[in-house]
Parts: C-alpha cells; structure tokens; sequence
C-alpha cells in the first residue's frame, strides 16, 4: 500500500478510535466544487475485527465505520458508523448533556465558525442538524452538517456537505430589499399549475408563486434551481428535428459512477475532466448523439424535444431535454441522457414520463374561474422575501438576495387560500 494512503489511515485509526477494526476496503475519489476546484478523498470502509470472515460482497457488516477524508486538508467529509453501531474504542465522544461540546468539536474539526458559516436547524435527543450560512443569512446552494450519537454519547454520524465560502467569495453589503420595492415582480412570479395532489388523488388548478432570487438592488433575478452543476454547464434551448427515424433499437449500458483514479492523480491534485468546458466540438458530437437516440427511442417525435443543457459528472456528459408540449403542471416532462465523455455515445437515459402517468389516474382539475389579478389580492399579504446569499458562477461570487416565495396557493375553481404543504 502507497505510505501516504497509509498515513492518513493510521491518522484515521488512532482519531475514531478504531482499535477495533481493520480496513476492509478503500478508494480515491474526487469531486469539483461550485468555485471549479477538484478535491480528492480516500473512501475507507472500517470492517469490526470480530467480521473477519464476512464474504466480501459489497454489504457492510453492522458497526462497519465508512469515512471519507479529505486527503490534502485531512479534514473528513463524512463518518457513518452502519446501523449506527460503534464499536470504537476512546474515539470520538460527545457529553449529551452539553450542546456546547459539540459546537466546539464543529468548530475544531470543520475550520468553521458556528454563527458565521453553520447555525443549528433542528435537534432531538442524540441528533444534531444544522444549516450553511454566511453571518446568519441563508445560502444557495445550500449545505448541511449532521451528527448523531449513541447513548454513551460515542459518534455514529458525521456528514458535512456544502462550499461554506471564503469572506473574499462573498459580496457583503446592507440588505435593503422589501415587498415594497419587489412588488412588480410579485405578481409575474403567479402562475396557475395542475397541481396534483397524492392525499386526495386529484389535481387542483391552483395559483401558486414560482421561487426566485432578487438581486439586493431589486434590478435583476437569478431562476430558483440547482447550481451545483454550473462549474460545467451549458445552456442550449435548442430543438432538436430530423427527417428520417432510425429502425435500430438502443441498448441501454450500465453506468460507472466510480472513477480509477490513480495515487499519484489525486495527490498531484490532477484537475477532474469535469471542471474543463464542453467544448464547441464536443457540444456538436454530442447534439449529434442525442438526435441519434432520439430517432430510436422517440421516432415519431422529431421537433417535440428541446435540448435545453449539458453538464460533466463523473466521466459522462448528461444532456437535459424538455418536451416542446408542457402541461401546466408542477412536474414537467424531462429526459435526461448520459453520454460516453470520451466517444461520445449515448449509454443510457432517464425519462419521467413513468411517474407523470400516475397522475392520468387522479381526479381532473374542477374549472378555473378566478382570475390571476383575484388570486393575487388574496395572496399578497402572505409573501416572504428572505435575504439569501446565493452563488453566482458567472462573477464567482455569493451575492446578496431576496428570495420571493410563498407558502400558500389560491384554488381557481372556489378562490380558497390554501396551505401548499396540505394538498
């Protein structure tokens, strides 16, 4: 075994206390942050010495300890105990009956300040779940720290996810935002959806405000989405037609999440293929691809799809597509295909289409006969604008938001006002 792999592992054995255990497996993995930056980590899977004759079959035995470190800051990621039993030795233990023991270890194990960086979300007895944040103020993307103990007060859980910025990958300044100065957009950001309901298996036609961010001087907005892809994304809205289908058949491939990566990559800190653009070649090779699935799976269907993005993960390139003919539904038809990152080639696919037939099965929608300027008198007054700090790649900085949103709806067919989160 490589002595740097080792090292970090003995460091690991001796800090959780796994005198105890031995390795039964172990990998490198990398993955890119939102700011571009590939980050390698050791995967260990800590096996109890009293399993030595487990079958290795990919399962973990009760008490297995999986730890995931950080292999140049040697700081861990993520530490679960199976089944949340522990049978570590004068590892890792917390005094149940102070909270503060445990924002202490955050803050020594985490390089973060509670208040600055992380703030408790909720807690029950032996659980911990806190939030990212910057001076308080929410984050987008968000992240998460969770931690969990045994009655003994012995470490089960730690999992930490998120980017917690730098103070320079911040843009501080006052926030001076209100319903006041937003209300031009409050009422663009109404729209009326089919929105079913899986209590009462029938779809109501409801008013309902679609999220966004505001920009902290009210001039511009950024869409409510996942950005944790945008280090590599690209934005298309192209629709996709052809003359002739293809009669041939696509064979689904299985897909490869983990990576071979080698010891000398990882600590030469190698960048990961998934922080470089899709370049203009590769973007036309795999519009080519997607056209070429889409004449075998979807013959009939030249012109009714829009390839709207392509982003890297792990070695393939995924492609989102939308249909060109959209309910107005909260769930909207998507297909997502997964390309070879190096040939190219189509390997697999998701597409939704499954799950938004379940709701062919529900009640119809009743007539809508309230108007949007109707539903927005009734709803005015329950709007929220939150400061967020949210991250935007295009300047690589966290900037000051509002974001609008509200929690309730407006029934068109009888003009109720309804709680979102009870249908």
């Amino acid at each position: 075994m490589d002595n740097k792999i080792q090292k970090l592992m003995d460091i690991t054995k001796s800090k959780f206390g796994l005198e105890n255990y031995y390795i039964g497996r172990h990998r490198l993995d990398r993955r890119v942050t939102i700011f571009n930056d590939t980050v390698y980590t050791l995967c260990m899977e800590w096996f109890p010495n009293h399993t030595k004759d487990h079958e290795d079959d990919d399962s973990n035995p009760e008490g297995t300890a999986v730890i995931e470190m950080d292999i140049h800051s040697e700081k861990y990621r993520s530490v679960i105990f199976v089944m949340g039993k522990t049978y570590a030795d004068h590892g890792v233990e917390f005094d149940n009956s102070d909270k503060n023991d445990i924002f202490k270890w955050l803050e020594i194990e985490t390089d973060l300040k509670n208040g600055r960086h992380f703030q408790l979300q909720k807690e029950k007895e032996g659980e911990f779940h806190f939030k990212e944040c910057i001076d308080g103020v929410d984050v987008s993307p968000s992240g998460y720290i969770d931690i969990k103990m045994n009655e003994e007060g012995k470490l089960t859980l730690f999992s930490i996810h998120g980017q917690f910025p730098s103070k320079d990958s911040v843009k501080e300044e006052k926030y001076t935002l209100s319903l006041e100065k937003v209300k031009h957009l409050a009422e663009d950001q109404l729209q009326l959806l089919d929105y079913p309901s899986f209590e009462k298996k029938k779809r109501f036609p409801i008013y309902a405000v679609e999220e966004i961010y505001i920009t902290n001087s009210g001039m511009s907005t950024i869409p409510f989405e996942s950005r944790e892809d945008a280090k590599s994304m690209i934005q298309l809205d192209q629709t996709i037609t052809w003359d002739q289908p293809l009669q041939e058949t696509f064979q689904r491939k299985e897909i490869n999440w983990l990576e071979d990566i080698s010891v000398e990559q990882a600590f030469s800190r190698e960048p990961s293929p998934e922080s470089f653009p899709i370049m203009m070649d590769e973007q036309e090779h795999c519009l080519a691809a997607v056209k070429d699935f889409l004449r075998k799976e979807y013959r009939d269907e030249s012109g009714e799809w829009i390839l709207k993005s392509m982003h890297r993960d792990k070695g393939y390139i995924h492609a989102t597509l939308r249909h060109k003919n959209q309910t107005v539904s909260v769930f909207q038809r998507k297909l997502k295909c997964m390309m070879n990152g190096k040939n190219f080639e189509v390997v697999n696919f998701m597409d939704n289409k499954p799950m938004l037939e379940m709701f062919d099965q529900f009640q119809e929608p009743d007539e809508g006969t309230i108007t949007k300027e109707e539903a927005f008198e009734k709803l005015k007054d329950l709007y929220e604008l939150k400061p967020f700090y949210v991250y935007e790649a295009a300047v690589k900085q966290y900037l000051l938001c509002g974001k609008l949103d509200c929690h309730y709806g407006v029934n068109a067919s009888t003009g109720e006002v309804i709680a979102l989160d009870d249908l």
